[in-house]
């Protein structure tokens, strides 16, 4: 009689792999382009109000990029370049990567909202 067969188990998710889903190295060049957009804007910004304009802006760009993860999971499984990313290796769960992207979504906008302008929070969303 054979063994039966071993039932993989699920790690959890380390906080490496959530901040994975978030893609800084692509959240720091939209950052960039926000700080030149301040820097070049007409009118002198507070640099609290543009510190927290970033802080959003950065915050939005990694919100977008997990939901972003959380949708192509499938087609991200079968290409060899994005196999690895947290969603299809199965390090993230797939609804987690929804939770957080819906959830810093929600806070970038109303913080930026609330902080600054709903023109600016309408057109982060």
């Amino acid at each position: 009689m054979t063994p039966p067969a071993a039932v993989p188990t699920a790690t959890p998710a380390r906080w490496q792999d959530f901040v994975q889903l978030l893609k800084p190295r692509v959240m720091s060049l939209v950052v960039f382009t926000a700080a030149t957009g301040l820097i070049c804007a007409g009118a002198p910004i507070h640099p609290v109000m543009g510190a927290i304009a970033i802080l959003c802006i950065a915050v939005g760009a990694g919100a977008s990029a997990s939901l972003n993860m959380w949708y192509d999971a499938d087609i991200d499984a079968r290409m060899r370049r994005t196999r690895g990313r947290p969603v299809p290796a199965g390090r993230v769960q797939s609804a987690d990567a929804l939770a957080l992207g819906i959830v810093l979504s929600l806070f970038s906008v109303m913080l930026l909202g609330l902080a600054l302008n709903w023109l600016a929070a309408g057109l982060l969303a």
